[in-house]
């Protein structure tokens, strides 16, 4: 389940929405002013996200070395026609 509460309904309630999040496995968006600020979620997915992040940053990293050396024009074009390709599928 997804709930949405405001930053003060969170601090009032942060015990309930702790127990909520670790044994129903909801999910939690805090909100300030209207505005989503925070996220409460259950330690497995946020395990999972650290690490998709991670090997985005890696990915990326090796991206940028691969192109190191390449003019921006031409890494621009191999790269748009690598995500061409891909959308293709």
């Amino acid at each position: 389940m997804f709930r949405e509460v405001t930053a003060m309904e969170a601090r009032q309630n942060f015990g309930e929405l702790l127990n909520e999040v670790k044994y129903r496995h909801d999910n939690v968006l805090i909100t300030k002013a209207g505005k989503p600020i925070a996220a409460l979620i259950d330690v497995d997915l946020y395990e999972k996200v650290r690490k998709m992040r991670l090997q985005f940053e890696n990915l990326t990293s090796e991206l940028g070395n691969a192109y190191k050396n390449v003019e921006q024009e031409i890494a621009e074009a191999e790269v748009n026609e690598a995500l061409k390709k891909i959308k293709g599928k």
